[in-house]
């Protein structure tokens, strides 16, 4: 019989209801003719490209009018990088120590550095500080109808700067979000709309040429949900999304449909987010990659990586793998742009950048490990009754194997847990074919009798840095009358 081995990531509260954990998998549909509704791809590794200062990678933008170079905060130092192995430039140093906001006017790139800001122009090729004196600080930064918009921290305000030049402000240039007695969180620029997130409130403003302060609030355009973390905040399907609080709690994931705020999160990743005790630093990238769009959502306290695709409207855990404690970790991806149709991220901890490639099956040489747990018999079919299982087959695309080294006879890890999810087995082989043995079945035989609970939980994974393909799994069994 088939077991669900798709779907998507949920581990609820109790393991014992779901303990469906996807990670460094993520589902594809298939059309009308395929063998089966769907099928798992392996999620892209990090190919490596160098080394830019000392990191941590707090930054990367590429240039909206200029495709020929991309920018990169790495620690205190901000760079041009003509391409992606080309030397980069280094153009000044900044301050602060989190996540760096930055827009441009097509002429000046404005770096927000919570609180400085400031300004690199590219016909002058000068970078500077911000030192007007009337300049507040700014969090976060975007472009709209020639000024920069930014948030004053710690503060209901709202800025402009002068129109077209971001090194100077004028004293009368600012409004307060007033919709909610809330403080400002960020702003961001979408459809030529500044979206107001404060912390219970999200409000929009459009240009409406206003002689005194440009901006005004769109009547009507007024959402009681705010955002938790300013860095949360990113652009993906013609939409916002952003991880959500208000009045009465925070945890969920939100995807702007019109002015209303959309929840895209599942319980069991509410849950997850829940454990991370501060999520306030929270960071978001989005990119597109073979028709997926991904929101990519990082918890630095909780060090764990979700990730929404919005072509499945499923969820996946991106993650690293430490060798040394045998466990998972945040993806060491930081923040994102695309440069020349490569999607370059930053790492978090160090200066590396790294380009996503789904060709490429390691982290920067290192393992991806890769781990699909389900429920082996589908839902409704378990009738409390212990059961023999006699084995199991996995349909994956097979003879993927590696010409030398790890992976020349890749190999694919089975365990089991009779309770549920809480203990596991010892891990079982199965060989998954050398390089072109096409034939090879990955089969595991013997699987013994399941326990008290009558139920099994199955767990498949990989280290060998080669292509995975999942499209399904059968079981044979034989039930008892115990």
């Amino acid at each position: 019989m088939q077991t669900p081995i798709l779907g998507a990531s949920y581990v609820a509260r109790s393991v014992n209801a779901a303990d469906n954990r996807l990670v460094n998998l993520f589902p594809e549909a298939t059309a009308d003719g395929g063998k089966t509704a769907g099928f798992f791809n392996r999620t892209p590794g990090l190919k490596f490209q160098q080394t830019i200062g000392t990191g941590p990678i707090r930054a990367l933008w590429a240039h909206q009018t200029n495709g020929s170079d991309f920018y990169v905060v790495s620690g205190t130092e901000f760079y041009k990088v003509t391409g992606l192995t080309a030397t980069p430039t280094k153009l000044g140093d900044v301050t602060g120590t989190g996540q760096v906001s930055i827009a441009d006017n097509g002429t000046q790139i404005f770096l927000a550095c919570n609180p400085d800001g400031f300004i690199y122009n590219e016909v002058t090729n000068v970078f500077a500080k911000i030192t007007d004196p009337d300049f507040t600080g700014a969090v976060t930064v975007g472009y709209l109808d020639g000024y920069f918009v930014y948030n004053e921290p710690n503060s209901q305000k709202l800025w402009v700067t002068q129109l077209l030049d971001g090194t100077s402000v004028n004293p009368l240039d600012f409004a307060s979000a007033e919709g909610s007695p809330d403080g400002l969180v960020a702003v961001n620029i979408n459809h030529r709309e500044a979206w107001l997130f404060g912390t219970d409130s999200v409000e929009v403003w459009y240009d409406a040429g206003l002689a005194d302060f440009p901006l005004t609030q769109i009547q009507g355009a007024f959402n009681e949900i705010g955002c938790v973390a300013a860095f949360s905040i990113a652009k993906l399907d013609n939409a916002l999304f952003w991880l959500g609080t208000d009045a009465r709690g925070q945890g969920i994931v939100y995807r702007a449909n019109g002015y209303t705020g959309v929840r895209v999160s599942t319980h069991a990743i509410e849950y997850a987010i829940a454990q991370y005790g501060n999520i306030s630093d929270a960071v978001a990238y989005t990119y597109q990659q073979e028709g997926h769009a991904f929101y990519v959502l990082t918890f630095p306290t909780g060090n764990a990586t979700w990730v929404y695709d919005v072509s499945t409207q499923s969820w996946h855990e991106r993650a690293g793998w430490n060798t040394s404690l045998g466990q998972f970790t945040r993806h060491r991806s930081n923040c994102q742009c695309n440069f020349l149709g490569n999607t370059v991220v930053g790492d978090y901890e160090n200066g590396n950048i790294y380009t996503l490639d789904l060709s490429v099956y390691a982290d920067n040489g290192g393992i991806q490990k890769w781990l699909r747990s389900w429920r082996a018999l589908p839902t409704g079919t378990n009738n409390l009754r212990r059961s023999s299982q006699h084995s199991l087959q996995l349909d994956c695309e097979s003879g993927t194997g590696l010409n030398t080294g790890q992976g020349s006879d890749p190999e694919i890890m089975l365990r089991w847990s009779d309770d549920g999810g809480h203990t596991w087995s010892n891990e079982h082989l199965s060989k998954m074919g050398k390089i072109g043995q096409y034939y090879r079945r990955v089969f595991w035989r013997k699987l013994g009798m399941t326990l008290k609970l009558r139920d099994r939980v199955y767990e498949i994974s990989q280290t060998d840095p080669v292509k995975a393909v999942i499209v399904g799994a059968e079981i044979l069994i034989s039930p008892t009358n115990a």
